[in-house]
Order: C-alpha cells, then structure tokens, then sequence
C-alpha cells in the first residue's frame, strides 16, 4: 500500500508536462472577422462619391469646368466669309461679261430696261465710288488697286482675329468680294466698269453703278451694325 502510495502518478504527471510543453494556438486577428464590415463601408463609400461627382457634373453648365472658367471653344471657321466673297465676284464679273462683251454696252452706251426706274448707262469709273479720285494719270490707278488690296487685307485679318459669326462673316464677304472686283476690272480694262443706273420720272440719276459695288456698300453698313469682336460681335457669340 506504501509502496503503491509512495508511486508518483505517471499517467497524470505526464499528462500535465505534455499540457506545459505545447505551445498556445495563436489567435485569429480581430481584422479578419472586420472584413466583411470593411468592403460594406467602401462600397457604401465608393457609391456615394460616385453620386456626388454625378450631381456636380449635372450642375456644372456646359462649356464650363469645375471651377468656373470656360473651356476653350473651337474656332469658328471662316467659310461663310469665303463663300460670300466668292458668290459675289463671280456674279460681278459675269454681269460685266455680258454687259461689256455680249450687249456691247461700251458702244452702244444705252439700254432702258424698266425705264426710268433701272436701266443700263455705260460709264468707266477711273476713279472711287460716284467718280472721287478719278484720274486719268496711270499712277492714280496703281493707288487704287494697293489701297483695295490693302483694306481686303486687313478686313480678312480682323475677322480671322475675331471669328465672327455667320452675318459680321457674310458682311465681310461681301465687302471682300466686291472690292476685288474692281480691281480687276482695273487691271483688265483700266477702270471699273459700271452699267447700271436708276431714276425717278422727274429726276434722272448721272451715276452708274455695278453689282461689286453693291455689295461693297452692304458689306460697309453690315460690319458697322455688327463689327467683328466688338459688342454686336460678342452677343452674337454667346446668344
């Protein structure tokens, strides 16, 4: 019985130095059971950015950027003026084709069309409109035709400054055009070449006209009315 006493217990002493030697299991992270709760917060967070930058874009007008300045537009391109200046020089110089060579208007000087309100007078014009500066010296001429090409010049250079729109553009086609026309009825006949006329039953009108010059006066009045990059200008950019 002692002996059996005086035994240590193998099995339970064992047991308890087995329990001290193994090492502790480590423990989860808490992040790890946190991630489900993580992802929901950025989705949640990801959603309501996304709302928020579709709410700014709808409230940013167009043709502007977030912090109010205007975006840069595209050049307004030119063509109308061009068109403009073309059309006209083409229907001037197809009247003064068939007026000059076709009717004879230079000899026979004379044609009543819807008298007296239009008819044809032959006159050649050395000089500006209503016959100013006329001047049979060949010098006069040469002046004339730097002075036109020379106002087309800086007309074409103010409006592709400006990029105006469609009328100050038409307005400077017209006024383009109809100043090239001249002058090439100056290079070609030495004067401009005016046919049409208009009077009234008690008053016959001494001045004769052409299409080119028209159009000259028209162009003049449309770009005075609505100057390129001036306040007409303007409005018409931003109606």
């Amino acid at each position: 019985m002692a002996e059996d006493s005086d035994k240590p217990a193998g099995g339970a002493t064992g047991t308890g130095r087995k329990a001290a030697e193994a090492p502790a299991k480590p423990r989860k992270p808490a992040t790890a059971k946190a991630k489900p709760a993580t992802k929901a917060a950025a989705k949640t967070a990801g959603g309501a950015g996304r709302k928020t930058a579709a709410k700014c874009a709808a409230k940013t007008p167009r043709g502007k950027t977030g912090t109010g300045a205007k975006a840069p537009e595209a050049p307004v391109s030119l063509r109308v003026m061009l068109w403009v200046a073309g059309v006209v020089l083409l229907l001037d110089q197809i009247s003064k084709y068939v007026v000059v060579h076709l009717l004879r208007l230079d000899r026979v000087r004379e044609i009543d069309l819807f008298p007296p309100f239009l008819n044809l007078r032959m006159a050649w014009n050395q000089g500006v409109n209503f016959g100013l500066f006329s001047s049979s010296q060949e010098i006069m001429r040469w002046v004339l035709i730097a002075v036109a090409l020379g106002v087309c010049l800086w007309v074409v250079a103010w409006v592709w400054r400006s990029r105006p729109r469609a009328f100050a553009q038409a307005a400077a086609g017209l006024l383009v055009g109809g100043a090239i026309g001249n002058v090439i009825d100056r290079l070609t006949y030495g004067a401009v070449a005016d046919f049409l006329n208009m009077s009234l039953p008690a008053w016959r009108n001494p001045y004769s006209f052409n299409v080119a010059d028209i159009a000259i006066f028209a162009g003049a009045f449309g770009l005075i009315l609505w100057p390129p990059g001036g306040k007409a200008g303007a409005a018409d950019k931003n109606p």
